[in-house]
C-alpha cells in the first residue's frame, strides 16, 4: 500500500517554518505497513493544491494533507477539498459548539471567522480535533482515502494518532513494514561500506541495507517492506549479530543510540568520574551529557577555555608552550586535560582545541584541525582530527570524535598498555 504526503502551506516554501508534519505522518504509515511514496509541499493556492492532489491520488491509496485549515481567508485547503469532491459546506454543531467553548475559555471572541471553523464538506467524514479548533476531513473515492489534517504539529499529532490510523488499519489489510536502525562510529560512510561489503552481499534479497551518514555516525538501516512481521524482525537481528562480530569496536548501539549515551552508561556502571576542557568545541561535548538525566551522578564540572589566558590561569597550562607550539596543538591539549582532570579531582578529563573558523586557518593547521586529548587513571592520549570546513560541523564532529576517544581509553581502562 502506498501513501502520499501533501503539505500545505506559503510559510513552508518560503523557509518560514520547518515541515516536521510530514516525517511525524510517515513514522505513524511506515508503522502500520503504509509506505509513503512520495512528500510534496505546495502554497496556499488553489490551482497548486488541485494538481497535487490529483497526482497523489492517481499513485496512491491514501493521501494525507496538512495545513490551510484555519480562519483566516489565506487558509484555503477545506474550500478546495469541497469544490474537488463536489459537495457544499455545511455546519457541523458538534464542532462549533466546540470551537465556542475553547475560544470562551480563552478569552477570545467567537467571531464569524471562527464561525467558519464549524463548516465542513457534506460528503466528508469529520475528525473530531479535541486540541483545536480546526477539523480533519476524510474522504474517499475510488477506493482511494484523502484525508486533510490542521497543520499546527500538535494537533495533527493527536488527530493521526486517535483517528486516522485506527481508520486506516480498519478500512485496509495492511501487512508490516520492519525497520532497524544500527548506529556506528568511527568510520566514514566509503570506509565503513568496504568494511562491511561482503556481508552487505550475503544480505537476504527481501532486506534493502541503506546508509545514513552523519558528522560523527554512520546508521544501517535495514528494511522490509509487506512482510511477515515477527519472522522478519528475528532475521534482522541475526544478520546485526552477524556485522557485530565484523566490527565490534564501531557499533553503538539501535535506533536512537549515540556515542555520548554508551559513554553515560559506562561512566555510571564503573562509579566513574568526568570532567570538560573545550575550547574550539566551547562547551558542546558538556552540553552533550548534561543533556541526558542521571549526568549528575558522574560530570564534575566544564570549563571553556577560550583565550590564552584562561587556559593558562584555570588549567595551568604553559604560556611557554602556548608560544613554542601555539593553542592548537598536542602540548597544549595534553595540559588542558591534565589540568581538567587535577583541578576537578575527576577520574577522566576530555579536552579539545582547534581552529573552527571560518577564520584562523593557516596552511599548517587549516580550519577543521582540531586536538583532542582525554587524561585518566592511565595517563594522558591526545590525537588530531580534521574535522570538516563548516563551523557547526567541525563543532558537531569533534565533539563525537573527542567522546569517542574518551569512550577507548575508558575501554581500556582494563587492559594494561605497553608503553
Amino acid at each position: 500500500m502506498k501513501a502520499t504526503i501533501i503539505t500545505i502551506g506559503d510559510e513552508i516554501l518560503i523557509g518560514q517554518i520547518v515541515d516536521t508534519n510530514s516525517a511525524s505522518i510517515a513514522r505513524h504509515l511506515n508503522a502500520a505497513g503504509i509506505v509513503v511514496a512520495e512528500k510534496e509541499s505546495v502554497g496556499d493556492d488553489r490551482d497548486a493544491i488541485v494538481a497535487a492532489l490529483r497526482r497523489a491520488m492517481d499513485g496512491s491509496d491514501v493521501t494525507i494533507l496538512t495545513g490551510g485549515l484555519g480562519p483566516t481567508k489565506d487558509d484555503i485547503t477545506k474550500r478546495t477539498l469541497a469544490e474537488l469532491f463536489g459537495c457544499e459546506l455545511v455546519r457541523d454543531e458538534r464542532v462549533a459548539r466546540h470551537v465556542r467553548r475553547m475560544l470562551e475559555s480563552r478569552g477570545i471572541a467567537y467571531n464569524d471567522l471562527n464561525r467558519g471553523q464549524s463548516l465542513v464538506p457534506a460528503c466528508c467524514t469529520v475528525l473530531f480535533n479535541a486540541h483545536g479548533t480546526a477539523p480533519g476531513m476524510w474522504f474517499e473515492r475510488d477506493g482511494r482515502v484523502v484525508v486533510s489534517l490542521p497543520g499546527v504539529p500538535f494537533e495533527m499529532e493527536h488527530l493521526m494518532q486517535d483517528e486516522v490510523m485506527p481508520r486506516l488499519k480498519a478500512r485496509f489489510a495492511l501487512r508490516q513494514i520492519v525497520h532497524r536502525t544500527l548506529i556506528t562510529s568511527g568510520l566514514a560512510e566509503s570506509m565503513l561500506a568496504e568494511r562491511i561489503a561482503g556481508w552487505e552481499a550475503a544480505l537476504p534479497p527481501y532486506l534493502h541495507l541503506a546508509y545514513l551518514p552523519s558528522p560523527d555516525k554512520v546508521r544501517l538501516r535495514l528494511s522490509a517492506y509487506e512482510v511477515e512481521g515477527e519472522e522478519v524482525a528475528h532475521e534482522i537481528e541475526a544478520q546485526f549479530e552477524k556485522l557485530r562480530t565484523i566490527i565490534p569496536e564501531y557499533i553503538l548501539g539501535y535506533e536512537t543510540a549515540t556515542i555520548q549515551s554508551v559513554v553515560h552508561d559506562l561512566l555510571t556502571q564503573r562509579h566513574l568520574t568526568l570532567a570538560t576542557a573545550e575550547s574550539c568545541t566551547g562547551g558542546a561535548i558538556a552540553a552533550r551529557f548534561t543533556a541526558m538525566p542521571g549526568a549528575s551522578a558522574y560530570f564534575r564540572c566544564g570549563v571553556v577555555s577560550y583565550t590564552v589566558e584562561a587556559k593558562h590561569d584555570l588549567l595551568g597550562v604553559s604560556l611557554d608552550d602556548i608560544d613554542r607550539y601555539g593553542v592548537v596543538s598536542e602540548p597544549v591539549v595534553r595540559a588542558m586535560a591534565e589540568g581538567m582532570r587535577r583541578t576537578a579531582h575527576a577520574d577522566y578529563a576530555v579536552a579539545t582545541t582547534g581552529v573552527a573558523g571560518p577564520a584562523g586557518g593557516t596552511p599548517e593547521c587549516p580550519v577543521g584541525t582540531v586536538w583532542m586529548a582525554v587524561a585518566g587513571p592511565q595517563g594522558t592520549v591526545a590525537v588530531c582530527r580534521q574535522s570538516g570546513s563548516d563551523r557547526g560541523q567541525i563543532i558537531d564532529r569533534a565533539s563525537g570524535q573527542a567522546i569517542a576517544l574518551l569512550r577507548d581509553e575508558i575501554l581500556r581502562q582494563d587492559t594494561p598498555r605497553n608503553e
